[in-house]
Order: C-alpha cells, then sequence, then structure tokens
C-alpha cells in the first residue's frame, strides 16, 4: 500500500462507497422504528429515539449471535404490513446515499414479514417498490444509489426452496441473489442442498452466511457443497491460517476470488472478533483475500460505512489505499452484470478516490 493523505471525517464521508451486506430490518431509523410501534401498539425497551439506539448498540455488544439476533424482535414487529415496509425501505435507501453509498446490496428474509396476512411475493413486491422510491429520490437529490436486493431463507425453518424460486422469480425486478441466514451453529448450509441446486441450475448468484459463530466446516460447506460465489463475514477463515499461510480452504477461498464480506463492528458485538484494531480483516487484506468492507445492521451496530471506515483508520491504521482496494473488491463481487460493475468502477469509484488524493495501482 502507497502512502495516502489524513483521511478526517470529511473526507471519509465524501469518498464513494460500496456495502454488500447489509439487513433490511437492521437498519431503520431509530425515530421510525418508535413511531411505526406506537401506532402497531408494541412496546419497545425506549420510546426516545436515541435511547433507543443506545440500547441497540448494548443489547448487540453481548458476545452472543443468538442474543444479537434477538434484538431484531422490535424492528420485525413494524414491518409486517405494507405501509410499514414501503417507508423503511424507502429510507433504507435516502440513508445509504446520505453516507456516500454509490452501490448496496440490501438482504431481508421474505419469511419473517408474514404475520398480517402478506404473501411472500407482496413482501418482495413492496419492498422493491420502496426501494425504487428512495433510488429516485436519491438520484432527484444529486446522491445517486444502485441497490440490489439479496433475498434470505433462514437456516432454522423449510422455506428456503420456495424462497429460491422467488428470487429466480424476481431477478428482473431487482433481485439480484440470494443467501441464508439465521443462527450458525447446528444450522449447516448443506441443510439446504435443494435450494442451492435450483439456483444454480437457474444461474442465480448465492452469498451464504459462514463463518461468524462457527468455523471452517461451516465455510467449507457454503463453497465447496453449496457453491457460494461469496461469504457473509467468513471472519473465521482464519482458522485454517497459520501465521501467514493459508490453509487448503483459504488458499481456495483466496485463489478462487471468493468474496468475504466483512462485518467488523458486527464481529466485534458477536465475539469473532476481539477489537477493530485487532480484528483479522487487515490480515485477509494484507494476504491477498477479496475482502469487502460491510455495516451487517447499523442500527443494531449504531454503524455506517463511514463510521467503519472511520473506525479502521483511526484504530487499525488504514489509508486512503485500504478504502479504495475494499470498495473496489466489492464492486467487483457485486451481483450486478459485468458491465454495470466496470462502469461503477472506472466512472465513479476511481474518479472519487482520485479527487481524495488517491495514487496506488489497481488491485486484482
Amino acid at each position: 500500500m502507497t502512502a495516502a493523505p489524513t483521511l478526517d471525517a470529511g473526507t471519509v464521508r465524501r469518498l464513494p462507497k460500496a456495502v454488500l451486506h447489509d439487513h433490511l430490518d437492521g437498519g431503520l431509523r431509530p425515530a421510525t422504528l418508535v413511531e411505526l410501534a406506537e401506532a402497531a401498539g408494541h412496546p419497545l425497551p425506549h420510546t426516545d429515539p436515541a435511547g433507543l439506539g443506545a440500547w441497540y448498540v448494548e443489547a448487540a455488544s453481548s458476545g452472543d449471535l443468538v442474543r444479537y439476533i434477538a434484538t431484531f424482535e422490535h424492528t420485525l414487529a413494524v414491518m409486517q404490513t405494507r405501509e410499514g415496509l414501503l417507508r423503511i425501505a424507502e429510507e433504507y435507501v435516502l440513508d445509504l446515499a446520505a453516507d456516500g453509498v454509490v452501490y448496496a446490496e440490501v438482504r431481508y428474509a421474505p419469511e419473517l414479514h408474514l404475520r398480517a396476512g402478506l404473501t411472500l411475493a407482496e413482501v418482495v413486491e413492496t419492498v422493491q417498490e420502496g426501494l425504487a422510491a428512495g433510488m429516485a429520490r436519491a438520484a432527484e437529490a444529486g446522491t445517486p444509489v444502485r441497490v440490489g436486493t439479496l433475498l434470505c431463507a433462514m437456516r432454522m425453518t423449510f422455506l428456503s426452496r420456495e424462497v429460491a424460486a422467488l428470487t429466480v422469480a424476481f431477478r428482473d425486478a431487482g433481485v439480484v441473489g440470494f443467501d441464508i441466514a439465521g443462527a450458525e451453529d447446528g444450522f449447516p448450509p448443506s441443510d439446504h442442498l435443494a435450494a442451492f441446486d435450483h439456483l444454480h441450475r437457474e444461474n442465480m448468484p448465492v452469498t451464504i452466511h459462514a463463518g461468524e459463530a462457527f468455523g471452517v466446516p461451516s465455510i467449507w460447506e457454503a463453497v465447496q457443497l453449496c457453491g457460494a460465489q461469496r461469504i457473509g463475514h467468513g471472519v473465521r477463515i482464519t482458522d485454517d491460517i497459520a501465521g501467514t499461510k493459508p490453509g487448503p480452504l483459504a488458499s481456495w477461498v483466496r485463489d478462487h476470488r471468493i468474496a468475504l464480506e466483512i462485518c467488523p463492528t458486527s464481529n466485534v458485538q458477536t465475539g469473532a472478533a476481539a477489537s477493530i484494531a485487532e480484528h483479522p480483516i487487515t490480515l485477509l487484506l494484507d494476504l491477498g483475500f477479496r475482502v469487502t468492507l460491510n455495516t451487517d445492521n447499523r442500527l443494531v451496530s449504531g454503524t455506517s460505512m463511514t463510521r467503519e471506515m472511520s473506525l479502521l483508520v483511526n484504530e487499525a491504521g488504514w489509508t486512503l489505499d485500504h478504502l479504495r482496494t475494499v470498495t473496489v473488491n466489492a464492486l467487483k463481487s457485486a451481483f450486478i452484470p459485468f458491465p454495470e460493475r466496470n462502469a461503477l468502477i472506472s466512472d465513479v469509484v476511481l474518479p472519487g478516490y482520485a479527487a481524495a488524493g488517491f495514487s496506488g495501482a489497481p488491485t486484482a
């Protein structure tokens, strides 16, 4: 990495950003959650938006992935109606645009939004409508952002085949890929081989949550049995690295450019990493893995892409070169057509980093 200018918060905020791993139900505005919960009669731990935001960060910082996931009870409670989903999806996009994000993939599980009578297809149609409204408003404001959708199946239930079919059905309406999510330990991705077989037959991209709460076996199944092109989190790939020497699986992931969707703050909260300074994201980047930087859940982690980047600059010594590399990596591994990826890199990201003082060479 070459020397880079000093990175203050304003410079980082202005940088063009790309995020591949961000959950819709983990990214609500606290004020919106308070308002929608009151209308729905759902009790919250706090009715003050600032207090609620602080509660989320504290509750999610237990070092336990299961408890982290449990905090979603409140956001899901207000995401059961068409009106709620439309508003949340539109605001989601506007918040990304305000953070300098130019490309994002949002993920959510349609099966978690059926309590008020919506069907799986109606949930997807509604979210896509809200995302489109947000993209239109962002473009009008001069801060365009392209958002693709990943549909998640919950690894603890048995709807993955149906969600896979839904993913294919909406591929021309903004859905760009498939994921499985939920508690990792005890629920291997190979439980959902029928879904993955269908997706592969239909040439649909796949990412899989793996290597967060469980280690190398989970990543191996995701890659070698289920054919994942990206790994959600994947931080436990370090279990297959001795010093700076990757083992067989880690080498396969690196050499085949299988992107790691790493979420530093979230990893610290769930105990997958000790701290930002000690997070293995820098080691993995230095070893040539296709590392991408992500937020995971902006409300739950009290974060943004600007904050994630700034933390790595201030606590792990990252430079503009590091930030540019993970941004380009994300776009190279995005689940959109190659010409669109290239255009975002050449027309948006590279000029944006050049304006900030980037002087390095392209990365692989």
